[in-house]
């Protein structure tokens, strides 16, 4: 089971909006307990790429995760760009994992350089000083030498770098599938259980449909 877990999911302003709502979701199904951060520019690719109105509030976006999820209230909170009483801004109450996806090379390189200006960063800064897990979905092309040696150090440091390559083995028959592909490579890190697509050797996965 899932549901003693306590996951971070920050979405930031770079292409692949998708890979992270998609994430959300199945997270929800799954029975774990959210919290989730996004900046202001995530809201105008939100908006972009897949016509979704993030809302400003926080407990605005909570109701409306909730009913677009039909997820119990609670399950899911939602944090401001600078509530700093927040759980995730402290190492006395981390969450278990966390994950920023999409990532933008700006947040990668702020996290790399130990800056904490806003939210994300600190709960970014608080997973690698506790040594808890933090996953890094990078969506950019190509990298720049400056991009790499942020990796490079962060990898060092602790963190996973998962960038949002989808592969192909599985035959992807639609956009959802190739979507997929990359979710369950993160929810296979988060250790969270799921069946979204056939992992290698397997000829196909069960039914996961799931209502969105």
């Amino acid at each position: 089971m899932n549901a003693q877990k306590t996951i971070t999911l920050a979405l930031t302003g770079a292409s692949g909006m998708a890979y992270g709502i998609r994430l959300l979701e199945m997270l929800l199904a799954q029975g774990v307990r959210v919290y989730l951060l996004y900046s202001q520019v995530a809201q105008i690719v939100a908006q972009q790429e897949l016509n979704l109105a993030l809302p400003s509030r926080a407990k605005e976006t909570e109701a409306f995760f909730n009913r677009r999820f039909n997820v119990a209230e609670g399950q899911l909170r939602v944090f401001g760009r600078e509530e700093w009483f927040a759980p995730v801004a402290s190492g006395s109450n981390p969450a278990d994992s966390m994950v920023i996806c999409p990532c933008t090379m700006g947040t990668l390189a702020a996290i790399a350089a130990g800056m904490n200006q806003k939210l994300i960063e600190r709960a970014a800064d608080v997973m690698l000083k506790e040594n808890r897990k933090l996953i890094l979905v990078p969506r950019e092309m190509p990298f720049s030498a400056i991009h790499l040696e942020n990796m490079l150090k962060l990898a060092r440091s602790g963190a996973v770098i998962l960038p949002a390559n989808p592969g192909f083995y599985h035959h992807p028959q639609c956009l959802r599938d190739i979507i997929d592909f990359v979710v369950a490579r993160i929810l296979d890190h988060l250790g969270v259980a799921h069946t979204l697509m056939p992992r290698w050797g397997e000829e196909s996965a069960p039914d996961t449909s799931t209502a969105s």
